[in-house]
C-alpha cells in the first residue's frame, strides 16, 4: 500500500490560491466521496485536511504515486477551478515515509506559520474524524494519523516547542492596542462562532472593550459564544446596516463569498467621519474584499499578515525544534517498519496457503497408504520426503538456474540460521 500526501500550504501557495482550494467543514464527506469516486478503487484510503493555510490529500492506495498522482491533481484543480498545471507550481507531494514526516511534522506544529501552534492537531483530528465517517478512511491511514497525533503528543510534553506561543487571537488584539490607545473606548466586532473566533472574542474580553459584539449565520451559536463572553449578539444580516459602529471587526467564517465588500466600507467610513477601522480577516476564503485594503483609514490584516507578526516568538524557540525533529525521525522509522511489514502481508498469506496446500495433498496420500494397508513406518518417511521436496524444489532450482552465488546469502539465512 503506498501512502501519498499532495498539497499546497502558506509556504507553497498565496492567501487567495489557497482560498480557491478550501473546503468548507459540512462539505468535505461529499468531497470525499467524489475522490473516491474519481480514483475508482474499492482499496483506496483518503482525507482531507483543509484549514485556513492549507489544503492537503492523504492517500493510502495498492497503486504508486504515479499512477494516482494526475488523478488527484486534475481533480484538486476542478475543485480550484484552476488549471491542473498552474496548481501543480503551487502544491508539493510526499510518498511512504516522506508523506508520514509531513503529516507528523504538520500534527506537531513544526509546519505551520506560527511555529508550535496547537491549533491544528485539533483541526487534524476532525479531519480523520469527517474521514472515518464518511466511510473513506483505512488501516493504513488510520495507523498514519493515530501515530502522528502520539508523535505530536510526545513533541509537547517533551519539548519547548510550544512555550511562549504568541497565537493569532493575542496578536490581533496587540494590533488593536497599537491603533487604539484605550481599549476600554472600543467597540470590537467578531464575525463568525467557530474555533478561531472564540479565542479572539475570548482575547478581546479580557481587555474589557466598550462593547464586544458576536454576529453569525447560526443566531444560536453567535448566542452561547456572546452569553458565555458577557457580550452582545446580533443577526449577520445586519451587519452592512451596523459596520459603522464598530472599531475593530474580526472576521473568520466558512463563507465561500466575502460578507464586508468595499461599498459597505465605504458607507461605513463615511457614517464614522473617517474614524480609522481596523479589519482582521483570519478567513480563507476571504471574508473581506482585498480592494477595502486602499482605503487610506482603513488597516486591514489577513491570516498571513498576522502569522507574520508572531513569527517572531517562533524564532525563539527554534533551539526546540532540533529535539523535536529527533522525534519525530523516530516515528517516521517506526512507521516504515509498520508499513514494510504491512507491505509483506499478502505474499506471507500466499506462502500460508501454499504450505497448507502442500500439507493436505501429502496427508491425502498418506491416508490413502495406511487405507491400502502400507506399515505406517514406511508412510511416515514417505509424508516427511513428499513435504521436504515441495518445500526445497523452488528453492534449489532456482540455485541451479542462478549458478547460486547470488541466493546464497538469502538461502542461508531461510534455511540454515542457527
Amino acid at each position: 500500500m503506498a501512502v501519498l500526501a499532495l498539497g499546497l500550504n502558506h509556504g507553497s501557495a498565496p492567501l487567495d490560491v489557497r482560498g480557491r482550494f478550501a473546503f468548507p467543514a459540512d462539505a468535505l464527506g461529499q468531497a470525499l466521496r467524489g475522490l473516491g469516486a474519481r480514483l475508482q478503487r474499492a482499496p483506496a484510503e483518503a482525507a482531507i485536511l483543509s484549514t485556513c493555510n492549507r489544503t492537503e490529500l492523504y492517500i493510502a492506495t495498492p497503486d504508486g504515486a504515479p499512477a494516482v498522482l494526475p488523478t488527484l491533481l486534475d481533480w484538486l484543480a476542478e475543485h480550484g477551478g484552476m488549471p491542473a498545471a498552474a496548481l501543480q507550481s503551487h502544491t508539493y507531494v510526499r510518498q511512504d515515509c516522506d508523506a508520514a514526516r509531513h503529516a507528523f511534522r504538520v500534527a506537531a506544529g513544526l509546519d505551520s506559520m506560527v511555529l508550535g501552534e496547537p491549533q491544528i492537531l485539533g483541526q487534524l483530528k476532525l479531519a480523520v474524524k469527517q474521514a472515518e465517517e464518511a466511510g473513506a478512511l483505512g488501516s493504513t491511514l488510520h495507523q498514519l494519523f493515530q501515530r502522528s497525533f502520539s508523535v505530536a503528543k510526545e513533541v509537547r510534553s517533551c519539548t519547548d516547542i510550544g512555550v511562549h506561543s504568541v497565537s493569532m487571537a493575542a496578536a490581533a488584539v496587540r494590533l488593536a492596542e497599537q491603533l487604539f490607545e484605550q481599549m476600554a473606548d472600543t467597540r470590537v466586532l467578531c464575525v463568525g462562532a467557530g474555533e478561531m473566533i472564540g479565542r479572539v472574542a475570548t482575547h478581546f474580553a479580557a481587555r474589557k472593550p466598550r462593547a464586544l459584539m458576536l454576529a453569525n449565520r447560526t443566531p444560536a451559536r453567535g448566542e452561547a459564544l456572546a452569553q458565555a463572553l458577557g457580550a452582545q449578539s446580533m443577526p449577520l444580516a445586519e451587519l452592512p446596516a451596523r459596520l459603522a459602529e464598530f472599531d475593530v471587526v474580526v472576521s473568520c467564517t466558512a463563507s465561500t463569498l466575502p460578507l464586508i465588500g468595499l461599498g459597505a466600507v465605504e458607507r461605513a467610513l463615511k457614517a464614522r467621519r473617517r474614524r480609522p477601522m481596523l479589519l482582521l480577516d483570519l478567513a480563507v476564503p476571504r471574508d473581506i474584499e482585498a480592494e477595502v485594503a486602499r482605503l487610506p483609514e482603513v488597516y486591514l490584516y489577513t491570516v498571513d499578515d498576522l502569522a507574520t507578526r508572531v513569527r517572531g516568538a517562533g524564532e525563539r524557540r527554534q533551539a526546540a525544534v532540533a529535539q523535536a525533529e529527533g522525534i519525530i525521525d523516530a516515528g517516521v522509522e517506526r512507521f516504515g517498519r509498520w508499513l514494510a511489514q504491512r507491505g509483506a502481508v499478502p505474499l506471507i498469506r500466499s506462502l500460508n496457503e501454499q504450505v497448507d496446500s502442500w500439507r493436505a495433498a501429502e496427508i491425502a496420500r498418506a491416508r490413502k497408504r495406511l487405507a491400502a494397508g502400507m506399515p505406517i513406518d514406511e508412510v511416515f518417511e514417505a509424508l516427511s520426503q513428499g513435504l521436504a521436496h515441495k518445500l526445497m524444489h523452488g528453492t534449489l532450482a532456482e540455485l541451479h538456474a542462478a549458478g547460486g552465488a547470488a541466493l546464497a546469502p538469502t538461502v542461508q539465512r531461510l534455511f540454515l540460521r542457527r
